[in-house]
């Protein structure tokens, strides 16, 4: 797996942000003159809010081709679940849109069937996409037990790595009650980390391991304090809390404390 380097980071915005948000360093070649190939899916089904806002912001750049394919309606806690099952669906699959009219499979399917079905039959002709893109979450998914069973958004983003493909998850935290989702923010942070890491996905997955966590603070005053790698925690206490963006804490220890007192949370889900 393309480590990130480092740790701790402070607040950041535009190029530095991307920066902070790579893998690892690109290999310069001419993969970079072809477009990139993002799968995007979701586990709030195709016609959520935060899947179409980071659609949008990934069709508008021309060096992307992008590929919807999601789940016919929400899923959301079903991990890496696959069906056919009462829970996941028959697994049929039909013509849909975006909330603002991207061309989308719908899968009636839990996430993971979703990049097993994009894989088998959108790209069977083709070659796979250079990168999954799992999200943007309605909620964040922090912590170690949220993250590898309870999470559909993880759980696309590991089946993805299962398969060698470099996968990101991202989500978007809980707002304070009455306050709407901050994706504009969510989205300039995935495509950070997508600019950081462009050059390396078109030269090649390499050895996937697992599959990145990027958790998005929504904050109801006070601005995102930048961004830090953490580990999962081991407790979900506090998992589901809003976000404290004016907190002074310095030095968490993992996700949930980073997330709940105001960062960008990165963190890495094993595929096992």
């Amino acid at each position: 797996m393309i480590e990130t380097a480092g740790r701790r980071y402070g607040c950041l915005a535009g190029a530095a942000l991307a920066a902070l948000l790579a893998l690892g360093c690109g290999a310069d070649d001419d993969s970079s003159s072809r477009k990139l190939r993002i799968l995007v899916t979701n586990d709030d089904g195709v016609a959520a809010e935060g899947i179409d806002a980071i659609v949008q912001a990934l069709v508008a750049d021309r060096d992307n081709d992008v590929v919807v394919c999601a789940p016919a309606g929400n899923r959301s806690g079903s991990g890496d679940m696959m069906g056919p099952s009462e829970r996941c669906g028959d697994l049929s699959a039909l013509a849909a849109t975006t909330l603002s009219g991207y061309p989308a499979t719908a899968v009636d399917g839990c996430p993971a069937d979703t990049v097993v079905y994009a894989l088998a039959e959108i790209y069977a002709a083709d070659a796979p996409p250079d990168v999954v893109i799992s999200g943007i979450n309605e909620g964040q998914n922090i912590s170690e037990l949220i993250a590898t069973t309870v999470s559909g958004t993880v759980g696309a983003a590991r089946t993805a790595a299962g398969f060698g493909l470099p996968a990101l998850a991202a989500s978007q935290g809980i707002p304070e009650p009455g306050a709407p989702y901050d994706y504009p923010y969510g989205v300039e942070a995935v495509l950070a980390w997508l600019d950081a890491n462009r050059a390396a996905l078109l030269a090649g997955p390499g050895t996937v391991t697992a599959a990145a966590n990027l958790n998005i603070p929504s904050c109801a005053s006070g601005s995102v304090r930048g961004i830090l790698e953490v580990p999962l925690a081991a407790s979900t206490v506090g998992a589901l809390d809003t976000q404290d963006c004016t907190s002074m804490l310095q030095d968490p220890v993992d996700d949930v404390e980073a997330f709940r007192n105001g960062f960008i949370t990165l963190s890495y889900v094993p595929i096992d």
